[in-house]
């Protein structure tokens, strides 16, 4: 997996008011669990941007004053109504501990499906999986190229030896359907049949308006 390097600074007075100070700084207040002991440092904002606001997934490599640590994000809390970047949770990656993370999944290919007028449904962005650090993936590649129309791949589908899925395997990560055109049509189709000659619904609704009408009289 890739890497970026990030400079923090140990933060030592904590709280809400603290922490709104160091936003109207543009600095983000952070913890990084997983260790002996939490840490509490803060970053720059325009640095966060980088990890956050991207489809990649990175190792970051952490130098908190002095000390430097790998880890990965662990959660992310944005403001409500403008999204600005409140606070990060960070774990610390060691050696041979697994880590849950998620990664991206990525679509290679052209798939035959498509080409013959069939729409892509990618339902997953990104997978779950555990993994010592040293074998964390910087995506899933996912080769759509023989999928033809009503194809799906799931989650059981996928093949990994070096780390485990933790996504439901019964989850479905891309399909090809029928186009929504190949589908109206024949809708139309159908529509105009049933129009043509009248249902025997249709004739009994008609007498029953007829004998309503007559005793209404």
């Amino acid at each position: 997996m890739e890497s970026i390097l990030l400079n923090a600074k140990m933060r030592n007075n904590l709280g809400k008011k603290e922490s709104k100070s160091l936003r109207n700084l543009g600095k983000i207040p952070c913890v990084l669990y997983g260790g002996a002991e939490n840490i509490h440092f803060q970053l720059d904002e325009n640095d966060l941007k980088k990890l956050v606001y991207t489809p990649k997934v990175f190792i970051v490599e952490l130098t908190i004053d002095s000390t430097q640590i790998k880890a990965l994000v662990k959660d992310i809390q944005f403001h409500p109504v403008n999204d600005q970047i409140l606070h990060v949770d960070f774990i610390e990656l060691v050696d041979e501990k697994p880590v849950n993370t998620q990664v991206p999944i990525i679509l290679t290919g052209n798939s035959i499906g498509v080409l013959n007028g069939g729409k892509l449904m990618k339902n997953l962005r990104k997978l779950s999986i555990r993994s010592i650090p040293k074998n964390l993936p910087d995506n899933i590649s996912i080769d759509i190229t023989n999928l033809k129309i009503g194809d799906k791949v799931y989650v059981r589908d996928l093949n990994y030896n070096h780390f485990e899925i933790t996504t439901s395997e019964n989850s479905v990560l891309v399909a090809i359907k029928t186009s929504r055109a190949a589908v109206e049509e024949e809708a139309e189709g159908t529509d105009s049949s049933a129009e043509s000659k009248p249902t025997d619904k249709d004739s009994t609704s008609k007498d029953t308006d007829t004998k309503t009408d007559d005793k209404k009289e």
